[in-house]
C-alpha cells in the first residue's frame, strides 16, 4: 500500500508527472555536424612543404611591393 491519499480524477493532471525516457543513440544534427568538422580538420593538415612554399611566396610578395613602392623611376 502507497501512503498517498487516492486523488479523484478530475483533480489529477492531464500532464504526466514523470518524463518518458528518451533515446539518444545517434546524436542532434548540431553534434554530428561539430564530429564531422572536427574530422575534416584532422584529416587535412598542411605539410612542412606547403608551409615552407606558403612563407616563401608571402616573402617574395612583400619584396616586390616594397620594390614598387620605394622605385623612383627615371627621375634625376
Amino acid at each position: 500500500m502507497s501512503k498517498k491519499p487516492p486523488v479523484p480524477e478530475a483533480a489529477q493532471s492531464p500532464f504526466p508527472l514523470e518524463e518518458v525516457p528518451h533515446e539518444h543513440d545517434e546524436g542532434s544534427e548540431a553534434l554530428k555536424a561539430v564530429k564531422e568538422m572536427a574530422d575534416a580538420k584532422q584529416r587535412w593538415s598542411p605539410s612542412a612543404r606547403q608551409i615552407g612554399m606558403g612563407a616563401a611566396i608571402g616573402i617574395g610578395s612583400a619584396a616586390i611591393v616594397a620594390g614598387l613602392l620605394y622605385w623612383r623611376g627615371g627621375k634625376r
